[in-house]
């Protein structure tokens, strides 16, 4: 398997911020601010369809962690937590991976979708959810 991520881990050439046995944090190489930190399970799952509830709850505990740290840290103001899963979301790194990035009342970034989706579906969108649920 030839995934950048899993190649940080097996090596253990990240710039870490945490590391467990089911989920570590590291700082991306291009950082869309300071703190910003990539959280990932440390086993190789490709997106949030594929990763076991157990390895999913403990990526999150550790995005909330990394979160409050880089609040506290950083004096941050909030986070953006970011994921993208499958082709269609533009998941760059087929693995999963949370970026928590902080940010500041006046810190000039945006990484809300400034666009809807053209894309339509026929009939109750949350409906056609809440029936594949039940």
């Amino acid at each position: 398997m030839d995934c950048i991520f899993c190649g940080l881990i097996r090596e253990g050439t990240a710039s870490w911020v945490a590391r467990g046995p089911v989920a570590c944090a590291f700082t991306p190489l291009n950082p869309l601010a300071p703190g910003h930190t990539l959280v990932v399970p440390t086993l190789h799952y490709a997106d949030v369809f594929e990763t076991p509830p157990e390895a999913l709850a403990a990526v999150t505990a550790l995005v909330q962690r990394v979160a409050g740290a880089a609040r506290n840290a950083l004096d941050a103001s909030g986070v953006n937590i970011l994921s993208a899963s499958g082709p269609g979301s533009e998941q760059s790194v087929p693995h999963l991976h949370f970026h928590v990035v902080p940010r500041w009342a006046d810190d000039g970034l945006s990484t809300w979708p400034a666009g809807r989706s053209a894309h339509r579906v026929t009939g109750d969108a949350g409906a056609r959810i809440a029936e594949a649920l039940a």
